[in-house]
């Protein structure tokens, strides 16, 4: 990896679930039991209907919550709290991670589609608290999810980021077009490379990667 190619960054960008912990935790599993759930009480649907439901909202929206808001008008605020009530216990403090972040030159800041309390949370299990500038959640760009154009704007322009000064680091492909798009360095974190065109760079190990930014 040619290490010059992040020379410029000064602002670090990171997805929270299955980016900043490894998806053998799986945690967000918990959330989407707990997603699901709130579809078929709210919907009065069974759990077939749900998943289906499910994976319409994420197609078409962006997320579940994306599509529950404009389709059926529900607070976000109810279902953040509720979706998000998971247990931490699958997650471990990662020393060596939180030593690399910290040592990137710059602004450090975390942007999820969950909310930033729930983020704090996962921070705080995986020893990774007080390392970033800000966390932002989906409240922050008005329930706006990401891959939408408008979610990245918002945070941004609150952030008063630079794009062709950073670097976003992502597990879900389809939120590095947008950033791509902007002028950012775009990392694919995951097991398997997502072969698009804005997708820049893949590591399966986020640690390995910053290890090389930062030696």
């Amino acid at each position: 990896m040619p290490i010059d190619a992040f020379s410029h960054v000064s602002t670090w960008v990171f997805d929270l679930d299955n980016t900043l912990y490894p998806p053998e935790a799986r945690l967000f599993d918990l959330i989407e039991v707990r997603m699901t759930d709130w579809v078929m009480q709210t919907l009065k649907v069974d759990r077939s209907e749900a998943d289906r439901l499910r994976s319409h909202y994420w197609h078409t929206h962006g997320t579940t919550l994306a599509g529950l808001m404009r389709e059926h008008d529900v607070d976000p605020e109810p279902y953040l709290v509720d979706v998000h009530d998971i247990s931490m216990d699958s997650l471990t403090p990662d020393p060596v991670l939180a030593t690399r972040i910290r040592a990137l030159p710059g602004r450090r800041i975390v942007y999820t589609n969950g909310c930033a309390p729930y983020a704090e949370r996962v921070l705080a299990a995986r020893g990774l608290s007080g390392l970033f500038d800000a966390v932002y959640g989906v409240e922050h760009a008005g329930f706006l999810p990401k891959p939408e154009r408008g979610a990245f704007d918002a945070i941004f322009a609150q952030d008063k980021l630079t794009p062709d000064t950073a670097a976003m680091f992502e597990d879900d492909a389809r939120n590095l077009a947008v950033p791509h798009d902007l002028g950012m360095r775009t990392v694919h974190v995951a097991p398997t490379r997502a072969d698009a065109p804005h997708v820049q760079f893949h590591t399966d190990d986020l640690s390995s990667f910053l290890q090389q930014l930062v030696k």
